[in-house]
């Protein structure tokens, strides 16, 4: 960990491509000034998977920390001297600590980041859940459901190769994963917690089988927000977590461990991706 009290300069960025789209240099530049952290600096650099080796080799010193976006949280792993449970648990890593000694330590801040969304909007415990969509962020949807969900968990996908890595990945994870053809998500609605892991337009279509009074939706997109399905969903009286609460509840537990600050500063951070956003 980094003191918040050193005055040497400390360096954090986040890794990706494409990445120019990312919010994460708008909210951790939020954290530090919040936090007055004036020798933090965070960039953004585009860096794909055959780079990533020869990127992370060439690393200045001052490096604290790195958040990584697709497609490397999977590339990474083999260039780490070690990850921790929770990135293992889904084979990915969206943060990497680097400590003085120059040792390189992956995590996964996306599914406690997920827990901590869901919880802040009243959602801790569900009976059984949805997921629409079968990639990265639903494995990760998928490890955070194995914590709060009691029940089975049905994931619409479009593919038996995509229903098989479901059905395994629920294996690995203690979950219960029952899967359908995308044909059929209009039935996800009637769970009490539906997740939507799919790319933007993925679910427009599903706009008319938004039920009446429907229990809590998940959309992990931020931009353009709100996507068609969740200002329908808000029209019916449900609950809707975003992209941006994942982003930020995730980033804050970054922060905290890359500058080792016990508490990040959650409002300050989410006030500036909404900044961001509206200004685009």
């Amino acid at each position: 960990m980094h003191s918040r009290a050193s005055t040497e300069v400390r360096r954090a960025a986040v890794l990706g491509s494409p990445i120019e789209h990312s919010l994460s240099p708008v909210l951790h530049r939020a954290a530090y000034a919040a936090l007055g952290l004036g020798n933090w600096s965070y960039d953004r650099f585009e860096v794909d998977e055959t780079e990533l080796p020869a990127f992370l080799e060439r690393l200045d010193p001052a490096f604290a920390g790195l958040s990584l976006t697709m497609p490397l949280k999977r590339a990474v792993i083999p260039l780490l001297d070690g990850i921790s449970d929770t990135a293992a648990a889904v084979e990915a890593v969206n943060t990497v600590v680097i400590g003085e000694d120059g040792r390189r330590t992956g995590d996964n801040t996306d599914i406690p980041g997920m827990i901590a969304a869901l919880r802040e909007r009243g959602v801790e415990k569900v009976e059984y859940a949805a997921v629409l969509g079968a990639g990265a962020t639903a494995s990760s949807a998928l490890a955070a459901l194995s914590r709060i969900c009691t029940g089975p968990v049905t994931a619409y996908v479009r593919t038996h190769t995509r229903a098989d890595e479901m059905r395994g990945w629920g294996e690995r994870l203690g979950v219960e994963v029952h899967t359908a053809d995308w044909a059929e998500a209009g039935h996800a609605f009637d769970a009490p917690l539906v997740v939507a892991t799919t790319p933007a337009g993925a679910t427009d279509a599903l706009v008319p089988y938004v039920p009446e009074r429907p229990g809590t939706l998940f959309d992990v997109l931020y931009d353009p927000w709100p996507t068609p399905l969740a200002a329908a969903w808000a029209e019916e009286g449900g609950a809707v977590v975003g992209g941006l609460d994942l982003l930020v509840h995730q980033a804050v537990l970054q922060v905290e461990q890359m500058t080792g600050v016990t508490t990040a500063p959650l409002a300050a951070m989410r006030a500036a991706g909404e900044q961001a956003l509206s200004e685009r």
